[in-house]
């Protein structure tokens, strides 16, 4: 029987490195990041409801939404930003479906990577959430350098989502990345072996 897990984790934790190391070991991964830039692609119809709700200079010269001008539309507007989801996410939701839905008809264990699941009340639609865990601190160090990002810039975009700590003790399966990349993957087989995905731990 396929299995539905639910990988999160906070910004800069590590998920999208855990999401690659899955793929690796034959999982399916449906991304909600991908799904997001799909469902207002250039021609779609969420494009469309975006132009209509935002006006023309949500599209940007090469006819694609125009993300600088809607982030700082929603950014600090909670009802603008309600508007943008209430578009965009239900549209993400069915291409999410449709996609973990033919890959488990093909009898693939699936993936869903989703950023925000506990944010929008997803545990419910998978089997077992995996959370991505590593503490606030070193989250920080990671964004500043990958976003050069200030420190203020980097709390603040950690800090608009539930706590890393507060999801840990929701999640089914925690996996620790407080070290290396070889450590995560290390840390990543321990799970898997554990829940019967390997045979034994190289």
């Amino acid at each position: 029987m396929s299995k539905v897990i639910g990988l999160t984790g906070g910004i800069a934790t590590g998920k999208s490195t855990v999401a690659e190391l899955l793929k690796a070991h034959g999982f399916k991964i449906v991304d909600a990041d991908v799904a997001s830039r799909k469902a207002v692609e250039k021609g779609s119809e969420g494009l469309s409801q975006v132009r209509a709700e935002f006006g023309e200079e949500a599209i940007d010269d090469n006819g694609e939404m125009n993300r600088h001008y809607i982030g700082q539309q929603v950014f600090y507007d909670d009802v603008k930003r309600e508007k943008l989801n209430a578009i965009i996410h239900p549209i993400v939701r069915t291409l999410m479906e449709k996609e973990r839905d033919q890959y488990l008809a093909e009898g693939y264990d699936v993936v869903m990577d989703i950023p925000l699941l506990y944010e929008n009340g997803l545990e419910n639609t998978v089997d077992e959430v995996w959370l991505v865990y590593t503490s606030p601190s070193i989250q920080i160090d990671r964004l500043m350098e990958r976003n050069q990002l200030s420190i203020e810039d980097a709390k603040a975009r950690i800090y608009s989502q539930i706590s890393i700590d507060k999801k840990s003790r929701m999640a089914d399966v925690v996996i620790d990345n407080f070290g290396t990349k070889l450590e995560l993957k290390q840390n990543l087989e321990e799970v898997l072996a554990e829940k019967g995905y390997l045979k034994s731990v190289e």
